[in-house]
């Protein structure tokens, strides 16, 4: 597997819930769920067809 490091995992983290974290203050004290629709879309110019799968623990 590819070591992605703290500094790209930390990226990658903050673009998925950069949206989320701008809005939160106005949709309080609601539910958020991320999906991994959501996921995909967030990060698609991030990531061009990479297996996913082989990040997660």
């Amino acid at each position: 597997t590819e070591n992605i490091g703290a500094r790209r995992l930390h990226t990658v983290m903050e673009k998925l819930v950069e949206e989320v974290s701008f809005e939160a203050p106005d949709v309080a004290p609601q539910q958020i769920i991320i999906t991994a629709k959501y996921v995909q879309e967030r990060l698609k110019h991030i990531v061009k067809n990479v297996d996913l799968s082989r990040f997660i623990l």
